[in-house]
């Protein structure tokens, strides 16, 4: 049971970091044309909003959205204890399927964007050829919606509206984050108030968080353990803004293995909710193993750009 919740909460850890890099990059850029006294202010409160109100609130009402029935006092007891009376017990399981099918919508859709539509530094030949075919996102986006609302409905009518939250929550975010760019330059800028950057970069934080909190149903469906392991990864990547983000950035692939380990976990998520069963070492291990994969390439990539200066 220890070893169990140990492989949980590291992986839980793990994923919060490396889907929240381009957050700290945002941060770390931003936050270098801030006086200091704003960039304390905005490190101490903005762990305590990251990780207690988003990453600490959020869990709960992704549950209490999926479960209308329950009060929001229910679903908050109901995590904290281990003997809640049986109709909260059977209305939390029964809302498995819809949170692992919304979750499982979004990641996919977070994966297959940055796929076809993100600039990136490629691994494989086949990423440089599904870049230039970006145009097609949205028609396949559209087909892989189609097809999960055709086969929830033959399930479940509201299997089927859980996979549309989760699409539309991914094209809500979407679009929020491609602003993000175009707002960090004008945020870089020196033309806004060291507040109204403090502000922003809160609400760009939240955003980035629904990924990790998201993907966190695939790793556990306790949210003690989900509050734990988000608010570990939440608290290091602040550390990484604040002792230099260029340390990870410098790995040139650690953003590929964030998102094919964002679309591993969808497509387990999706399985899992049309009743496939997977081991609980499963997620952990497939995203260890993904960002092992993609560091040692880093590694091997940085070796190779080091030897180049040299000579």
């Amino acid at each position: 049971m220890i070893f169990e919740i140990f492989i949980v909460i590291l992986g839980l850890c793990v994923f919060e970091v490396i889907s929240s890099v381009d957050n700290a990059i945002i941060n770390a850029n931003v936050l270098k044309t801030m006086p200091e006294k704003f960039r304390k202010i905005f490190l101490f409160w903005g762990i305590l909003f990251a990780v207690f109100a988003v990453r600490g609130l959020l869990p709960f009402i992704i549950v209490w959205i999926a479960n209308p029935a329950l009060s929001i006092v229910e679903v908050f007891s109901s995590a904290f204890s281990s003997s809640s009376n049986g109709m909260i017990a059977e209305s939390l399981e029964a809302s498995k399927p819809l949170l692992l099918l919304g979750g499982g919508s979004y990641l996919f859709l977070v994966f297959l964007a940055w796929l076809f539509l993100e600039e990136k530094k490629c691994v494989f030949l086949v990423e440089k050829f599904i870049h230039r075919q970006g145009v097609w996102f949205y028609a396949i986006a559209s087909i892989f919606t189609t097809a999960i609302v055709y086969f929830a409905v033959q399930v479940n009518p509201i299997l089927a509206l859980a996979a549309t939250i989760g699409v539309s929550a991914f094209f809500i975010t979407d679009g929020f984050k491609k602003n993000a760019e175009e707002k960090e330059k004008q945020l870089t800028s020196g033309n806004m108030s060291a507040w109204s950057k403090i502000f922003y970069l809160e609400a760009l934080d939240a955003s980035f968080s629904i990924d990790g909190v998201i993907g966190a149903f695939a790793f556990t469906m306790s949210i003690p353990l989900i509050i734990l392991g988000n608010g570990l990864g939440a608290i290091i990547v602040r550390q990484l803004t604040i002792k230099g983000i260029d340390s990870i950035s410098k790995y040139a692939y650690l953003k590929n293995g964030a998102m094919y380990s964002i679309g591993m976990i969808g497509i387990i998520m999706t399985l899992e909710s049309f009743g496939s069963e997977y081991p609980f070492w499963l997620v952990p291990l497939s995203t260890l193993t993904l960002l092992g994969f993609f560091m040692f390439l880093s590694i091997k990539e940085l070796k190779k750009t080091e030897k180049k200066v040299v000579c």
